[in-house]
């Protein structure tokens, strides 16, 4: 299943933080998630117009950030 890719949603504000993301740990800010993922896997992005873009990640990389984020000494 790790296979499985994952479609990370991202808006940007007019000030180019981020605003909104998909997939977002609760204990992590939009643009903290947007700067985990971004530090690893900057080859997945793809930006789009409007002030969005997109992650394209497997599932098994998108649980192991997840769960890594979740843990008190990552945030």
């Amino acid at each position: 299943m790790d296979s499985d890719i994952v479609l990370i949603h991202v808006r940007f504000g007019s000030d180019g933080t981020v605003v909104e993301i998909s997939e977002r740990p609760a204990p992590l800010s939009p643009q903290q998630w947007f700067n985990l993922l971004s530090d690893g896997l900057l080859d997945q992005y793809q930006a789009l117009a409007g002030g969005r873009g997109i992650f394209r990640i497997s599932r098994g990389k998108v649980e192991s950030l997840r769960a890594e984020a979740s843990t008190p000494s990552a945030a």
